[in-house]
Parts: C-alpha cells; structure tokens; sequence
C-alpha cells in the first residue's frame, strides 16, 4: 500500500544544546527549520533544495535517507521508492543542530510513512528518541527537536531519560552565526581527555542551577549558571571573539551567553521585556567588527512545540 497521492511533511526545529555547562545534556530549541516532504514515486528521488543543501546527495547517499532507512530496517520493512524533498533553514556544521533536525525529519517521516500506508505498526515517540540519541551519540539535540522548549536528558546506551521545561514567552536568543562551518569532531577533539575535581564541581553544580533556573522561570540565575569549564575554554581558539561575548555579553544586556553546540554560533539569551536587545545588538556589531568576524547577527524565538507532521 501507498500513500494514495499524500504527502508527509515533517517540520523540525533548530537547536542550541550546552547552554554552557550543560555538556551533551541540555538544549534549547529555536524556530529555524527543517522540512522533509515524502511521497510516493515510481523510483528513488532525493531532492536536496535551497542553498543550505547546496552540494549534499541528491540520491540514496543522503544523510536523511540513509536515517530513514534504519527505521525502516528496524521494523523489517522494505523501503519502497519514494520522493524526498529536503529544505533547511538551518545552516551547517554551525551549532545549530542540523544532523539532529535532519535525524528527526527522517525518523519521524519514515514512521508517518508507515502509520499512513499501514506497511507496519509504527514507533512510539520514546523509542524514536532513543533511535535518535543512539545515532547521534547523545540527546539533548535530538530531544529538543523532537519536542521544543528546553530540554535535559541523559543517555545511558539504550534509553533516553528525558524532562522538558516550557520557556517563558519574554525569552528570546540573538545568536551570532559565522560564514565559516566548524566540523563537530574538530570542536570535540580539542577537548580534555580528563578534568579536575575542581572543574567537575563546577560543571555539575552549574548545571544543575542551569536546569533549575529553567524550572523555575528564574532567568536572571541563567547569567551565573550559564558559564562553563568543559567545552568553551578549549573550543575558544577556534571561534573569534568567544571569550569577549562570554565575558560581556550580560554587561550589555544578556541574560546569559554561550556556545551554542560545538560552535562556531554563539547564542546570547535576552529578556524581550527587559528593553535591551538594542544595546546587546550594538555591542555584539561593533564587537564583530573589531574582529573582522564575518557573521550574522539573528534574531531567533524558542520553539516550545517540536517537530510536527502533516499530511498534505
């Protein structure tokens, strides 16, 4: 059976996950967007578009249909041919979550896909999510775009341990997002291969405030809670002008800055009622341009929804 002249289109949003300390565990989702349309076709069709996909397969090497293949091999189900038309907002390798959205589009259309031409009983959420965290090796991207808002989870090997908080609607990020791509396993290779008992403490209670913060809508402890010894001081070197917005984003009116992902994006949350996104906007520019960093400044919301499916 097929989809009868449907389409599936699975939206998927953005994401920044460390917000600092929160090390491969914590992640907020932000409204730029993946979209996956899937039909039915007389062969394989994989159609790459926009500029952001610009040089990725257009045929069965692409990354979102090898992810829908292993849903579909998971199940025991063969692939039939289908026409896959992929387009992103989201830049990259730039730490904005590009592979979690595009593992989610695919995971989430593959199970649609199989819901819908009742080839195979489909997959509960949880056991996508876990899916997903195994192929990206961790959970916090893949759970917030699965399920927006901010996310903390763990990953034991097998199951993800997930808790969702809903942002308050004043919370809002201008993220600072370079030309240049930053391969994650350059950003992660720089790192430590061990850490002081001092820095540990440092993560683990930070990140702890970090998701207490989020819990209890306290915003202005994210400034504290937000700094970090794991990741950002070694990842510094490969991103200009890091330490400068770490350390003066929040003189100028952020609630709390970092690197969002394994970079090169910086994100800095604000308060939209606050009235002082015109001065950060101005520091962050002139700080730009000091640098000679090419980059873009971006205005971005959290998504507190998550990926979403349609029939068309």
């Amino acid at each position: 059976m097929n989809l009868s002249g449907k389409t599936l289109e699975i939206r998927v949003p953005a994401s920044s996950a460390n917000l600092g300390p929160g090390f491969d565990c914590a992640c907020l989702a932000l409204n730029r967007y993946t979209t996956l349309r899937i039909s039915d076709s007389a062969v394989l069709e994989v159609v790459p578009l926009g500029e952001t996909l610009a040089g990725t397969p257009p045929d069965s090497s692409n990354f979102v249909y090898e992810i829908l293949l292993e849903l579909f091999e998971r199940v025991g189900v063969a692939v039939p041919p289908l026409r896959l038309e992929i387009e992103s907002e989201i830049p990259l390798a730039r730490g904005l979550g590009s592979s979690s959205a595009a593992i989610i589009a695919a995971l989430l259309g593959a199970n649609a896909y199989l819901e819908h031409s009742k080839l195979a009983t489909p997959l509960p959420y949880a056991e996508i999510l876990d899916l997903a965290s195994f192929l990206e090796g961790h959970p916090d991207n893949v759970g917030a775009a699965l399920y927006g808002g901010a996310i903390f989870a763990t990953w034991d090997g097998s199951r993800t341990h997930l808790v969702k908080f809903d942002c308050p609607a004043r919370l809002a990020a201008l993220v600072v997002i370079p030309r240049y791509m930053l391969k994650t396993e350059v950003a992660r290779g720089v790192l430590p291969a061990h850490y002081s008992r001092e820095d540990t403490v440092h993560a683990l209670s930070h990140a702890a405030l970090l998701a207490a913060a989020f819990a209890s809508g306290k915003l202005e402890l994210l400034a504290e809670a937000m700094t970090d010894r794991v990741h950002q001081p070694y990842r510094a070197p490969l991103v200009k002008g890091l330490p400068e917005i770490l350390e003066g984003a929040t003189k100028y009116g952020a609630l709390g800055a970092a690197l969002s992902g394994a970079g090169p994006s910086v994100l800095c949350l604000y308060d939209k009622e606050a009235g002082t996104l015109e001065l950060l906007q101005e520091w962050l520019s002139t700080l730009l341009e000091t640098y000679g960093f090419d980059a873009s400044l971006n205005l971005l919301e959290v998504d507190g929804v998550g990926a979403v499916v349609r029939v068309l």
